[in-house]
């Protein structure tokens, strides 16, 4: 999940602080075409092609959207429109989510409302935009281009709820231009611990609707105040199709030196490879991972592990903070020496991720709480068998038979920040260092968990399934909305 609460404004603004607009914000796709068009003044780069091939063609069509003409504006008695905002143009869990919905509801909702989509609720990323496939910057490009009345539209704020109306940071507004004119307004959240803060509580129950991801969700967000009549569960999309193991090849492993440890001896297709995916913060479970995957194992086991991860307020040196990290917890190297592990610190473009999980044989992430866990799932779709933590999000899709759940030692306070008082999970390292160890010797096991996963994301996580999910409930605001006019 990618949140915020580090970078807001806590101060609260009154909602007389931002200006009534007359008009829809405009597109905060072209934002990313001028950062883009920076970002080569900056780095003195004479010839932008030099920051990806395709780079002038895909600045251009991102230029085009906000020059789009505006389309004829439906009429009542029309289909409805769903404007839907998220940090599309960011990295994390919320864009992704928001990609995962628009994608489903653009192939499998028909014609039954009108799609548009705005960026919202984060930093835009010129360089997240060009790693996207190309199909996805298509349909952005048309989604994009679809234009509403305001008075007809249901709104859907996918983002924590500090980026709604009035946002508490610097981002665009959701709604646009407050609650009055919408038809609707749904906010599409989620939280990593076992309650809301009473500013997020007020937020949500400003909404007309509440969507959270799980069943773990829809219960502390009860617990925490929010209207039960307005939260929802509604599950979310992986996709199935793009993550399928049969479709892709592995990426060539190893990828650079390890950070700690040397190349094994019999490196290859012989070597058990463990892979992580996850920000770099303390929620991720990174030191309990780092440890158990030290104590347990050493270099003759033949194991590897890769860590793909990015900063997240945080600064970028990942190998020293390793480093650190295993000169402060005083593990001792074995006699052999350690483990390798590798960091994937670079950006890695969507359009690779398929390959990464298929080079690995298994996915471990001892989080200490998780909205969704759009890594995991991810690995489940691709057949990978999967190590992680029993508790918050990830609890609404695992099971003994399609994973190995990882058990929680104790609850944790958090004891600083915004979120102070709040209680999250602590996964057990020692239960962590048997799971680990279990699947390397059992592999057909874990193959046998891996293809159980992957069919319960078919079955239970399509596209095609929530989008049904979607639309139901859309189509039930659009009809209690009629009755109410009438």
């Amino acid at each position: 999940m990618n949140t915020s609460v580090n970078n807001t404004n806590t101060s609260t603004q009154s909602p007389h602080t931002i200006p009534k607009r007359l008009k829809w914000r405009p597109s905060m796709f072209c934002a990313a075409a001028v950062f883009a068009l920076s970002l080569a003044l900056v780095l003195n780069i004479k010839n932008p092609l030099t920051l990806k091939p395709n780079f002038i063609l895909n600045l251009r069509r991102l230029i085009l959207i906000a020059r789009r003409q505006p389309q004829t504006e439906y009429i009542s008695g029309r289909p409805p429109c769903v404007l839907w905002m998220a940090p599309f143009l960011s990295p994390g869990g919320y864009s992704s989510e928001a990609w995962s919905y628009i994608t489903a509801l653009h192939d499998h909702a028909g014609d039954r409302f009108k799609l548009q989509i705005d960026h919202h609720g984060d930093l835009q990323s010129i360089e997240f935009w060009l790693g996207l496939p190309e199909e996805s910057q298509r349909l952005a490009y048309d989604l994009h281009g679809t234009q509403c009345s305001s008075k007809e539209t249901i709104v859907v704020c996918h983002s924590e709820p500090g980026a709604w109306y009035p946002p508490l940071f610097e981002t665009s507004p959701c709604p646009p231009d407050g609650y009055e004119d919408p038809v609707f307004v749904v906010g599409r959240t989620m939280f990593e611990t076992d309650r809301l803060n009473p500013e997020h509580v007020a937020r949500c129950n400003r909404m007309d609707a509440v969507w959270v991801p799980t069943e773990f969700h829809v219960s502390s967000f009860l617990r925490s105040g929010v209207d039960p009549a307005k939260v929802i569960k509604v599950v979310q999309p992986v996709d199935v199709e793009f993550f399928d193991p049969a479709k892709h090849e592995p990426l060539a492993l190893p990828l650079g030196s390890p950070v700690l440890g040397s190349n094994s001896s019999n490196l290859g297709r012989h070597e058990f490879v463990f892979l992580s995916v996850f920000k770099w913060e303390h929620r991720k479970g990174w030191d309990v991972l780092l440890k158990a995957y030290l104590e347990e194992f050493s270099k003759a086991d033949g194991v590897a592990l890769y860590l793909l991860t990015n900063a997240y307020h945080s600064d970028n040196d990942f190998a020293s903070e390793i480093k650190v990290f295993v000169e402060m917890s005083k593990l001792k190297e074995p006699s052999d020496g350690w483990a390798p592990i590798y960091l994937l610190d670079a950006h890695i473009p969507q359009s690779d991720l398929p390959r990464i999980y298929k080079a690995a044989d298994a996915f471990v992430l001892p989080s200490r709480g998780e909205g969704w866990g759009r890594p995991i799932v991810e690995a489940m779709a691709m057949a990978m068998p999967v190590i992680t933590t029993n508790w918050s999000g990830p609890t609404e899709y695992l099971t003994e038979e399609n994973a190995y759940p990882l058990p929680v030692d104790r609850m944790s306070e958090l004891k600083e920040g915004p979120f102070r008082g709040h209680l999250r999970a602590e996964p057990s390292a020692e239960q962590l260092k048997v799971l680990m160890r279990h699947v390397v010797n059992n592999p057909e096991e874990g193959r046998r968990k891996g293809r159980k996963a992957r069919s319960d994301m078919i079955e239970r996580f399509s596209p095609q399934i929530v989008a049904r999910i979607v639309v139901d409930h859309i189509m039930n605001i659009v009809n209690n909305s009629s009755e109410r006019t009438r």
